[in-house]
């Protein structure tokens, strides 16, 4: 099981490592690039149509401002494609989330929220589950501690 990460600029890494870090926590092996879809469109054109014969099965595509990278990915791939907005000085990110969830029919780009890098990484780790079990009984034990941790807040709250 391999995911394969792109981002439009290295200055996406900080939002991305959050990403690669959810991944490395489920024991998802991962590929990180940095990869433009309007200053290397054949970079791009060229990862995503051989994405699968490298046996990556689910991308996610960070990007900013414009934000077209997981669009054009997704346009050259089978494999699903996670669009990760980055939050940029613009529009404080809705430029990015705008233009990657905005896709046209026929080539669907599954959306988080703006630095949504954490749930990116979840979301890649569900759609992965389909495929392999071990990874849903890792999702439902990360859910369970997830409820664990807010019921000791609240238990604490209540004293």
């Amino acid at each position: 099981m391999k995911v394969g990460i792109v981002m439009g600029s290295k200055s996406d890494l900080p939002v991305v490592e959050r990403a690669q870090k959810i991944l490395a926590e489920f024991g998802v092996e991962y590929v990180t690039r940095v990869i433009s879809a309007h200053r290397t469109p054949y970079a791009a054109e060229t990862f995503a149509k051989t994405a699968e014969e490298n046996g990556i099965e689910v991308i996610i595509a960070a990007a900013g401002k414009a934000a077209h990278l997981g669009g054009v990915i997704a346009a050259y791939t089978p494999v699903p494609v996670i669009g990760l907005p980055i939050k940029s000085s613009t529009l404080d990110g809705l430029d990015s989330l705008l233009s990657i969830v905005q896709m046209p029919k026929g080539v669907p780009v599954a959306t988080v929220a703006i630095d949504g890098s954490e749930n990116a990484g979840l979301l890649a780790v569900q759609m992965l589950s389909i495929k392999y079990p071990e990874l849903r009984e890792k999702m439902k034990a990360y859910k369970k501690k997830m409820e664990e941790d807010v019921m000791k807040i609240d238990a604490e709250m209540q004293l």
